[in-house]
């Protein structure tokens, strides 16, 4: 019983990962109808960002305010310079649009700061939380952060104007666009607050996997497969999927014979064709059905 909650919480710790990026894919998503294949090398890069900020003498926090800044500031310049002259483009340019991304910033990040294997700092410490082995102070700090992110996005959506024309543009963009909004720059919002929202998954993230160019490959699948599981229709589907995503890989990493570490990325690629074939929508999204 005692391996059993040691698990589960261990998975929730991860699925709160998993769940920032899962959103992260989503907002996009629900922006341009594309999945963005670089938001993983994004999220690494603003990670490396705030490795350097502390390198050079800023406080942990300081330099984690200050990445989310410029992530938030680059996710808009991106989508600005590269994607939004793609909108009217057809679908294989967009994701032709995304590996090139992906491949520039991994390269752009090993020529900076070499593929050499980096220790990254944890402001939570890695103790047993109080006393107990089951779970960790980083990994309680990483539930923390990403909870209280999402209840500050959600406030964000549900209380304030930008956000509701933010979600007014994602919805029907035609009906925003006659009552005023500049469904352009709510997208362009979206990119930079997605960008913001991965690279708190690269921080919380780079304690554990240690920090280097291609740290957040696996992480990226993982949250494709939240996404996937929750419903790329609905951002709440996408948190929860990710929770769901980090506790079923713990649990069959542990309980099923030959899983193991090594099968755990095929696991979640599995678990991606499975909700595609037998329900496309995703446990918390809805089926979007177009007169025709």
């Amino acid at each position: 019983m005692e391996l059993f909650t040691n698990q589960v919480l261990a998975g929730i710790a991860t699925g709160a990962i998993y769940a920032c990026m899962a959103l992260a894919v989503v907002m996009i998503y629900q922006a341009i109808d594309h999945l963005n294949f670089a938001q993983g090398e994004m999220a690494m890069f603003s990670t490396f960002i705030s490795w350097q900020l502390m390198q050079w003498g800023v406080p942990y926090w300081w330099s984690f305010l200050l990445t989310l800044a410029i992530s938030f500031a680059g996710g808009i310049l991106i989508e600005r310079l590269l994607f939004k002259p793609l909108a009217k483009a057809p679908v294989l340019t967009n994701v032709a649009g995304f590996i090139a991304l992906f491949a520039i910033v991994n390269s752009v990040a090993g020529l900076t700061w070499d593929f050499t294997i980096k220790q990254y700092p944890t402001p939570f410490g890695s103790s047993p939380f109080l006393g107990s082995q089951l779970i960790s102070t980083h990994q309680v700090g990483m539930i923390g952060v990403t909870l209280l992110m999402l209840i500050g996005l959600y406030l964000f959506f549900q209380f304030t104007r930008i956000g509701l024309a933010m979600r007014a543009a994602a919805a029907l963009p035609e009906s925003a666009r006659l009552v005023g909004v500049n469904t352009s720059w709510m997208i362009a919002l979206g990119w930079g607050m997605a960008s913001a929202i991965g690279a708190v998954a690269g921080i919380l993230i780079a304690p554990v996997v240690f920090l280097e160019p291609n740290m957040m490959g696996g992480v990226l699948v993982y949250g494709f497969a939240a996404a996937v599981l929750g419903g790329l229709s609905s951002p709440l589907g996408a948190v929860m999927g990710g929770f769901l995503v980090g506790v079923f890989e713990n649990l069959a990493g542990t309980y099923i014979p030959g899983v193991g570490n090594e099968l755990k990325l095929p696991i979640a690629l599995a678990l991606i064709i499975t909700v595609l074939v037998f329900k496309p929508a995703g446990l918390f999204g809805r089926a979007i059905v177009k007169r025709v």
